[in-house]
């Protein structure tokens, strides 16, 4: 467990939850606007959505959309170094498609200081393969490990969408000392699965709380809203705090700029007075890695 001391001040975070066109350059435009809208609101940590600047191609096997992959640095790292430099706000730029030496690219989300200096990249660790989510035809797992960045207020970590569902990536975060976990994401109802499965919405928002209340952190998703080919995302973006309870949430269909003060003495509080880190069994749990 990280032996770094914990700020116990407050920081304003803002999550930008979008609808996506098919012209990018449209996407970025509005992505602009909208972290200037959160950093007039005086957000200081700004989080976009997976794969911010482009449709979710991943409900499709086709491999004209491999060509959407780019380098890093590329057009969009560049774009999100800029606009962070721009707004005067650390960003933490969802996700974009990041090209590889092989046909498969990965997940990658950047981050950037008020400057428009990365200071953080994450590639996605869990990668799904369900109908509507066709993500290993297009990305190969990370292989950076969980990645936690270290700022002058606060120390956040990245993961991205289906890492939501894995108890063991908030948990790593946790006891290397990440006080707020951010999780761009792009989830919503596929086929007949509004019907078939009404409370999907809700385990999804639950599965976040619980990490933020297990691991004693904030918990904030970033999702997008709008109908893309077979998917209507379900927005509702949120922030958990680390007694697992919702304090902010966004529309489930409106596009929307969600501005929130985050009080971190709060993880303090949850982590020394549930133990749940101290007390942990690490010498139990070999099972876990066989």
């Amino acid at each position: 467990m990280s032996k770094q001391r914990l700020s116990s001040g407050t920081v304003r975070i803002g999550l930008v939850q979008s609808r996506v066109v098919e012209d990018i350059e449209a996407n970025l435009e509005a992505t602009d606007r909208r972290v200037g809208e959160a950093a007039a609101g005086g957000a200081e940590i700004v989080c976009l959505e997976e794969l911010f600047a482009t449709p979710y191609f991943a409900q499709w096997r086709r491999s004209r959309y491999r060509f959407l992959a780019e380098r890093i640095p590329g057009r969009l790292s560049s774009f999100l170094s800029s606009c962070a430099r721009r707004h005067g706000v650390m960003l933490v730029g969802g996700s974009i498609y990041e090209r590889a030496s092989g046909p498969k690219g990965f997940n990658t989300t950047l981050v950037f200081d008020a400057s428009g200096r990365r200071i953080g990249k994450y590639r996605k660790m869990h990668i799904p393969h369900d109908p509507a989510y066709y993500e290993q035809y297009y990305f190969e797992p990370g292989n950076l490990g969980y990645v936690q960045i270290p700022t002058r207020k606060v120390i956040i970590a990245p993961l991205i969408c289906y890492d939501q569902w894995f108890p063991e990536a908030a948990r790593i975060n946790a006891i290397h000392g990440a006080q707020i976990l951010f999780y761009p994401t792009a989830i919503g109802w596929s086929g007949d699965m509004k019907a078939s499965e009404p409370t999907a919405a809700r385990r999804w928002q639950q599965a976040m709380c619980a990490h933020a209340s297990m691991n004693g952190v904030f918990a904030v998703a970033v999702n997008r809203v709008g109908r893309e080919g077979n998917l209507a995302f379900w927005g509702g973006s949120f922030v958990a705090d680390p007694f697992g309870d919702v304090v902010a949430r966004a529309s489930a269909s409106q596009e929307e700029v969600l501005v929130v003060d985050v009080v971190l003495r709060k993880v303090r509080e949850s982590q020394k007075g549930w133990g749940f880190l101290a007390n942990r069994r690490p010498d139990s749990y070999r099972d876990l890695t066989r």
